[in-house]
């Protein structure tokens, strides 16, 4: 078990880096279109405006729950916006403090799964890349499927969390060894 703990570490830290790699350089200008200056403060005011008395939130523009919406909806522009209204810093202290931990704990989560169904290094590393490939594809390319959400975005964060997905889970696997099963001596009658 302490060893699965001690994979689960590994392979959050593991997690984490790739995080910062993928997100916290400027490698990350793959995934974003950009407006310039002037647009940005543009939309900025109108988000303040429009959505402000209703806070943080995720808005689908236009709303297509009223007759008039669905009708600009079809015509577009489209945009779902993840709103915050309120500022923050652009590297938050406390998001990389909360992520560390967030990833810490998921790749603990990712060892112990992997110590319950497989004993061999092998079994776990094809269980960790089918699940990694799973878990993306259903919530990140999904998104691209069912909401029409762009791309580009989604397979580059569908790429970023594979690639930290299967790591944490073959280092936990590498960390932890090969499990020996308990050998139980067979029984004699007398």
């Amino acid at each position: 078990m302490v060893r699965s703990i001690a994979g689960g570490v590994v392979g959050g830290i593991a997690m984490y880096i790739i995080g910062f790699i993928f997100w916290g350089t400027p490698l990350s200008a793959l995934a974003y279109h950009r407006a310039d200056g002037q647009a940005s403060a543009n939309l900025q005011a109108a988000l303040a405006q429009a959505l402000t008395p209703n806070g943080t939130g995720v808005y689908v523009i236009p709303d297509p729950a009223t007759a008039q919406g669905t009708i600009l909806y079809g015509r577009g522009p489209v945009a779902t916006v993840f709103y915050n209204s309120s500022g923050f810093p652009v590297t938050d202290s406390a998001a990389l403090i909360g992520g560390f931990i967030l990833a810490l704990a998921v790749g603990i989560l990712i060892a112990l799964a992997l110590r319950f169904v497989a004993a061999d290094f092998g079994s776990r590393a094809r269980l960790t890349i089918l699940f990694a490939i799973a878990a993306v594809l259903w919530l990140h390319i999904g998104q691209s499927v069912f909401n029409h959400a762009p791309w580009g975005y989604m397979l580059y964060l569908a790429f970023s969390d594979f690639v930290a997905l299967a790591a944490a889970g073959l280092i936990a696997a590498r960390v932890m060894g090969h499990r020996q099963e308990a050998v139980v001596p067979p029984s004699t009658m007398h």
